[in-house]
């Protein structure tokens, strides 16, 4: 089988799934609870908070665990807007984020909130300028991803950051999904308000994240109960979960510093083979992009079929990003950055993880090659 899926989810380390099992068997009380067992468990939370604030370079109050990128996007968005609505009620975000972003401030929209959606060039970048034009004395938030799900535009979050220090009523959040161990943020001085990952993008297991929250930012919870997280997540923690994802992370990161080179040596070749083939147009972008995603689109097929087709040779490959979108066939992310209807409804994504090898990206190329050629000859 070769897994090129890696956007959507990843198969979870073997080492975090030892330490998982290990975690739930060992420490299974209640954090919460006073006697022995609950203050183990909660000596181990302590610890997994402590370990992933390391890797981020903040303070371990900074972290919040959440249950991925979904929740931690929600908690980040609607926490500022209902906490700050009383110093302004406009948001600003792209045409081009996550559906856990744009359908958060459309909810937002629905009880008074104001919101601009930025618009992006031909390589899914928002423009620096639109932003300046759209910021106001009203703005409590901007969210923008730093990766693009889909066909891996890296946004400039640096120069965004900047701009924002001249609004300091202004948060600014950052969902960094599809970032964490491929593009580094510099959360301690970058001037990120609140930065969003998933464990499950990352080797680790679906259920588990985190959001960093810079120490003073003021969020609503959208879970009340007990407590938990800082009075920001209630409900018993997920510790053997947390303990999953903080291994995760910490193996994404070690790998990473070893083997990002590898991994941009394979999109390359990969992106200059398919540009080989007439059928085909890459909408990855040339610069400024991730190195673990090629996007590319084969105009009057259906992309439904080319995958179909792969999976016949245990190749397994994606469609377009379950974006909103006018059409229910068109990616709302090409469709944005200008691309033709042909282009937009024939998308297709590669995902590669620092275990791809050269042998498999070899092996698809080789596969995508005849399966292009194949259906194009089928629909003459």
């Amino acid at each position: 089988m070769i897994y090129l899926d890696n956007s959507a989810t990843t198969k979870p380390d073997e080492q975090v799934l030892n330490s998982f099992q290990q975690a739930a068997s060992q420490y299974f009380g209640n954090p919460s609870s006073i006697h022995g067992l609950g203050k183990d468990a909660e000596r181990l939370l302590r610890k997994a908070r402590e370990q992933a604030a390391d890797i981020l370079g903040v303070n371990s109050l900074e972290i919040i665990f959440t249950s991925g990128g979904t929740e931690g996007n929600n908690m980040a968005i609607k926490g500022i807007a209902l906490e700050h609505q009383s110093r302004g009620k406009h948001i600003i975000t792209s045409v081009v984020e996550h559906p856990s972003v744009l359908e958060a401030c459309t909810a937002l929209e629905e009880i008074g909130f104001r919101v601009t959606y930025l618009p992006v060039d031909r390589d899914g970048r928002v423009n620096l300028t639109d932003l300046k034009e759209a910021i106001s004395e009203e703005t409590i938030l901007v969210s923008i991803m730093h990766v693009n799900n889909e066909i891996g535009t890296v946004q400039p979050i640096e120069e965004i950051a900047r701009i924002l220090k001249d609004y300091p009523k202004a948060f600014f959040h950052v969902d960094h999904v599809q970032g964490f161990g491929k593009a580094p943020l510099d959360l301690s001085n970058l001037g990120v308000d609140l930065c969003t990952i998933s464990g499950h993008k990352i080797h680790g297991l679906k259920g588990t994240g985190l959001l960093y929250a810079r120490r003073g930012v003021r969020l609503f919870s959208l879970s009340h109960g007990g407590g938990q997280e800082n009075n920001l997540r209630s409900g018993t923690e997920n510790v053997p979960g947390i303990v999953a994802f903080v291994k995760a992370m910490r193996i994404m990161e070690e790998a990473r510093l070893k083997k990002l080179p590898h991994l941009q040596q394979l999109q390359n070749w990969l992106i200059d083979r398919l540009e080989t083939i007439d059928q085909l147009v890459v909408n990855t972008p040339s610069e400024t992009k991730v190195p673990h995603i090629v996007h590319f689109s084969a105009p009057g097929l259906k992309p439904e079929v080319v995958i179909h087709a792969l999976e016949e040779f245990q190749i397994y490959i994606s469609t377009k990003s379950a974006c909103s979108s006018k059409s229910a066939d068109e990616s709302a992310v090409l469709a944005a950055c200008g691309k033709t209807e042909e282009v937009t409804k024939s998308g297709l994504r590669v995902s590669m993880s620092y275990q791809t090898t050269w042998e498999e990206v070899q092996y698809f190329f080789e596969k995508i090659k005849h399966v292009i050629t194949n259906l194009s000859q089928v629909m003459r």
